[in-house]
């Protein structure tokens, strides 16, 4: 049964950490992961995703759930009603749910849950840990696409959605999904990590809108809040336990370097504290099969690589362009 819109989930408790914390936390210790049973790929949005070496790689990486100790559940629960108490959700209009309820279909997005589980973290934590932005933003952030050609609704439906939002509300929905293609693609990230010492430089930024190619141009400022959007997406898509061990995870790769590129920018506005684990390869708490701990030895620069090509293949069977273009002033 599909849930609706209106109607929050409960969310993990890892997703629960991350908000009462504002942080991107490692639970090695705390928790067992295992292997979800019958997991079916073609369940989530990598349901898209073509190749058996890429499909099993993403298998072992999102097919599996954390059982948590129940000293720490409960401690972390305990942080989390404060932290909900302290900051209550605001409300969505009745339109624009109404809009969601009817025309949207919000089916996946992880393994371990649905769209909506998803979108409602990155919603909540905004609200706490990025309050001088609109936390709307990523309650929709996805609407318009994901990463791999699941859409939750049909580009002929934008002007109705447009119309249920403020124009700089829209100016970062419209954005979000090109802008994670364009930072896994890698040009974006050098060109920006490159020129990190002149952050205030950039006038304009143009790229192509995920769900239908049309060209989009957002200010230099609006640029730097949506990779802080970004960044606390990709808070959810970390691996709860064994950081050093799945370095080369590629969600995990990009959030590592787009938290320092926003550091050495100066352009870190969420909250989000990360600290990196140990280096020492070591599992606790998570069994794994020879294939899956093979796919633990591809090296970082690979597993990016691989990830860059996954995306241009993603867009050009959709006809979406990844060309982007920066127009630089003075900074």
């Amino acid at each position: 049964m599909k849930q609706s819109a209106a109607e929050r989930p409960d969310p993990t408790t890892q997703r629960k950490a991350a908000i009462a914390r504002g942080a991107a936390l490692e639970h090695t210790g705390k928790v067992r992961v295992e292997p979800i049973p019958d997991f079916d790929l073609d369940r989530t949005i990598f349901k898209t995703l073509e190749g058996s070496a890429a499909r099993f790689v993403v298998t072992t990486r999102v097919g599996k759930e954390a059982h948590w100790d129940a000293a720490a559940a409960q401690a972390v629960q305990a942080e989390y009603a404060r932290a909900r108490a302290a900051h209550p959700l605001p409300a969505v209009s009745p339109e624009l749910m109404q809009f969601l309820v009817s025309e949207c279909d919000f089916d996946v997005e992880h393994a371990d849950g649905s769209f909506l589980d998803h979108l409602y973290f990155c919603f909540e934590y905004t609200v706490q840990h990025y309050p001088q932005q609109s936390a709307l933003v990523m309650f929709l952030h996805s609407i318009l696409g994901t990463g791999t050609n699941t859409f939750a609704m049909t580009a002929e439906k934008i002007p109705a959605l447009r119309n249920l939002m403020s124009p700089s509300d829209w100016t970062q929905v419209e954005a979000f999904p090109s802008v994670l293609r364009l930072l896994y693609a890698g040009p974006l990230r050098r060109e920006l990590r490159d020129n990190a010492h002149r952050a205030d430089a950039i006038d304009t930024i143009s790229f192509h809108r995920v769900i239908d190619n049309e060209p989009i141009t957002i200010s230099g400022k609006d640029l730097w809040v949506a990779l802080n959007y970004q960044l606390i997406h990709l808070v959810d898509f970390l691996p709860v336990a064994n950081w050093a061990t799945h370095q080369n995870d590629t969600s995990f790769i990009l959030f590592r370097d787009l938290y320092d590129l926003l550091e050495k920018a100066g352009k870190r506005e969420a909250h989000v504290d990360y600290t990196p684990g140990p280096t020492t390869r070591k599992m606790e708490g998570e069994p794994q099969g020879v294939g899956a701990w093979l796919t633990t030895l591809i090296p970082v620069s690979v597993s990016e690589r691989m990830a860059a090509k996954s995306v241009a293949r993603f867009s050009e069977r959709i006809g979406h362009s990844l060309d982007y273009k920066i127009v630089w002033g003075a900074s």
